[in-house]
């Protein structure tokens, strides 16, 4: 009967919420992500392109003060993340929840959001589909299909006949290997074997050798941490993999520019890895976003892609409050956010009316040593790629 009672309160007070229009001083902005914890490596970059952006812009737009209020749900904690959804909507009145971490964060609160009627905007989650679960939820991260599929299109038209797929067992491994070995396949190329890690603890020894003995042109891997990325080029390096020949294939954040790169030092040299971004791209959004950065956040690790999604949301949002006149609601927010373009630190963005999930560029990146400096160097370009 409590539980009943208390549910029934919340649903009250999240109705009472949807049928508010807020016309208050400020703007508030409610942050629901990892930021203790294992996770905290997708959280804590969100803290960064935030403040970057108000550093840079300023903290009103529209005559309001923009607030920030952050939660921390450590990224799994899904019934953190509801309770926290339901208390800055209730209590402290949002006009936007943003974050995301990992996906059952932003699956627990889709139903809050779509009953209280407030933007949620995911920062980081990648599964597919997910915009879906709520007609008030757009993504300014990326999707999986987003990075592998082209991946897998790319690499089939670079001379890489042969390839070995090695993913962390679980939903978005198994997605990244299915939409990888589908475009691959498509164009031309030869899977020759696969292989599936636990999630948890991995050793990649083992199947490191199995996959050397097979002598595939590129080796294609995904897990869903930076450790990860570290743990398999280390074993890559030391089997002597990249020796016989063999291509390292990855998503963007097994080369992150910190740790991974200084952890593995020239270890890391030769690796291709598709992702949105690439601190060395050369644009004046980027230039800026960087200098910004640097001055926002002395002593912070180097700007990533998940930091410049928070820098691109909070211009999102600051977009929508400017054109709403400071006055705003929901709906119209949804309205103003849903077809919005801009130009970004990775390139041109836009969001898909259709499914509220990010159009942006792909960029085949590869570890290179430039002025001494291991960086991840853009080798191509794959423009406008849809989220699908």
């Amino acid at each position: 009967m409590k539980t009943f009672a208390l549910t029934t309160v919340v649903a009250a007070c999240l109705q009472l919420a949807a049928g508010h229009a807020v016309a208050q001083d400020t703007i508030r902005i409610g942050v629901i992500a990892a930021l203790t914890g294992p996770f905290a490596n997708t959280g804590k970059p969100f803290e960064d392109g935030i403040k970057t952006y108000m550093q840079q812009y300023g903290d009103k737009v529209a005559g309001k003060k923009i607030e920030i209020i952050y939660r921390d749900d450590g990224g799994t904690k899904v019934d953190e993340s509801k309770r926290a959804a339901q208390e800055l909507i209730t209590r402290d009145k949002v006009n936007f929840l943003v974050g995301f971490s990992l996906t059952p964060s932003a699956m627990a609160v889709a139903p809050i959001a779509t009953q209280a009627k407030i933007p949620m905007i995911v920062m980081n989650a990648v599964t597919n589909g997910i915009t879906a679960k709520s007609p008030y939820m757009l993504r300014t991260s990326m999707t999986m299909h987003q990075m592998t599929g082209p991946f897998g299109s790319w690499t089939a038209q670079n001379k890489i006949g042969k390839v070995y797929t090695l993913v962390s067992d679980y939903s978005t491994g198994l997605d990244a290997e299915a939409r990888f070995n589908k475009t691959f396949t498509a164009g031309g190329g030869k899977l020759v074997g696969s292989a599936r890690v636990p999630l948890a603890n991995p050793d990649y020894s083992p199947f490191i050798q199995r996959i050397k003995d097979e002598k595939p042109d590129a080796l294609f891997f995904f897990a869903p941490g930076v450790e990860d990325g570290i743990g398999l080029l280390k074993a890559f390096s030391d089997k002597g993999l990249d020796k016989a020949g063999i291509k390292f294939l990855g998503v963007g954040d097994m080369t992150s520019e910190n740790p991974t790169l200084e952890a593995l030092g020239d270890r890391a040299l030769g690796a291709v890895t598709v992702l949105n971004y690439a601190p060395t791209l050369d644009n004046d959004a980027n230039k800026a976003f960087l200098k910004a950065y640097a001055a926002a956040n002395p002593g912070r690790p180097p700007a990533t892609f998940v930091t410049v999604a928070a820098y691109d949301t909070m211009g999102m949002i600051y977009e929508t409050v400017r054109q709403l006149n400071g006055t705003v609601t929901g709906e119209q927010a949804m309205k103003v956010l849903t077809g919005m373009k801009r130009e970004s630190p990775r390139g041109p963005i836009s969001i898909d009316p259709a499914t509220r999930d990010i159009v942006q560029n792909m960029y085949i990146r590869e570890v290179k040593k430039v002025n001494g400096k291991l960086v991840n160097e853009p080798i191509a370009v794959l423009r406008d790629v849809s989220p699908n």
